[in-house]
């Protein structure tokens, strides 16, 4: 099967648009809300290009359940790992700012959060508040995959389409119904964008998709891109809505963004950016703790970017290459370990 350079060429502009989602102060500055609205794709586009792979797998494999298995025990891995890297970086913080008895108190009320639903549904207990995207997508791949076996994946494509709509009361919405509980879930958000990706991988095995010349990529980007910013803006700002994190166009932006990946499914190869989009999803378990390292360390330097547009630019640039080669350096070490003692890691 030839390699679709694109998805990871897409990804680096995903995982940098999450980094800029979590540095960027949301309303200080109308240029901050603009993009942080703009970048709002970012994670459903990796929800797509998980359902994707994932779906071009059991196309081509008759080993179905094996590589089910394989996927969700490597994700629940991640997820598990990164789950203790939190929780042990919060503990650590907790010791060292309070003391006797505030310790003790301060413990219970963290570990108060960690309720089973909390770590193993919506993947939230620890200052690792993104790493609710690892727990929507094993859920998520989990439904497709029964489904699949089902041979019912065109009922859960609508399925999961109505509970995207429904999961925008929870989101921008809110001036019609405001939902009780977080919308940012498996079943609203990840559900849908997964069977997406498993739409795709079902159409490019039944069809060839038609290319686009480049000026109507560039157009169509760039209207679907302006249709978020002004949607997120017309709720959160003119009517009684809220500040979402998905919205009615997500939809279409996401999946005119994956069917360039289709089409183009060499553009990358061989620059830099690709190589950096292969790891996203590194830099994406790490990047919350460095943004917590160097905002404490703004903080004690009495440093405020709230309402500095050009300098938040180059923090969040800052904050991405350092996740980057953080998480290279992960790798090396890992490799090393591995190297020198394969048990422990296999």
């Amino acid at each position: 099967m030839e390699r679709n350079y694109a998805i990871d060429f897409i990804k680096f502009f995903a995982i940098f648009a999450v980094v800029v989602i979590h540095t960027f102060p949301l309303d200080s500055v109308m240029g901050f809300y603009m993009i942080d609205a703009l970048s709002r794709f970012a994670v459903p586009f990796f929800f797509v290009a998980s359902g994707y792979l994932f779906g071009l797998k059991m196309m081509n494999t008759r080993e179905h359940f094996n590589y089910f298995r394989k996927y969700i025990i490597k994700i629940f891995k991640i997820y598990v790992c990164w789950l203790i890297f939190y929780a042990a970086y919060d503990v650590i913080l907790i010791l060292f700012k309070y003391k006797g008895f505030e310790i003790k108190k301060e413990l219970i009320n963290y570990f108060d959060e960690f309720s089973l639903f909390n770590l193993l549904y919506y993947g939230k207990g620890t200052s690792g508040y993104h790493l609710w995207f690892l727990t929507a997508l094993i859920w998520s791949v989990l439904t497709v995959f029964i489904f699949f076996r089902c041979k019912k994946i065109n009922m859960l494509f609508i399925l999961s389409f109505v509970l995207n709509i429904l999961g925008l009361l929870g989101q921008s919405y809110t001036m019609f119904f405001e939902f009780p509980v977080s919308t940012r879930d498996a079943l609203f958000l990840g559900l849908f964008y997964t069977a997406l990706g498993f739409f795709f991988a079902d159409q490019v095995k039944c069809r060839k998709l038609k290319k686009l010349n480049v000026k109507t990529y560039s157009v169509l980007l760039f209207l679907l891109a302006l249709l978020q910013v002004m949607e997120a803006f017309v709720l959160d700002k003119l009517l009684p809505g809220s500040h979402g994190e998905y919205f009615l166009s997500t939809i279409f932006l996401t999946a005119f963004l994956f069917y360039f990946v289709l089409t183009n499914n060499q553009s990358g190869k061989g620059l830099f950016v690709t190589k950096i989009g292969r790891n996203s999803l590194g830099i994406y378990v790490i990047h919350a703790f460095i943004i917590n390292v160097f905002n404490m360390v703004l903080e004690a330097l009495h440093i405020d970017l709230a309402n500095h547009f050009l300098w938040n630019l180059v923090y969040t640039l800052f904050i991405f290459i350092i996740s980057y080669f953080a998480y290279e350096l992960l790798q090396y070490a890992e490799r090393i370990v591995k190297k020198w003692n394969p048990v422990l890691l296999s």
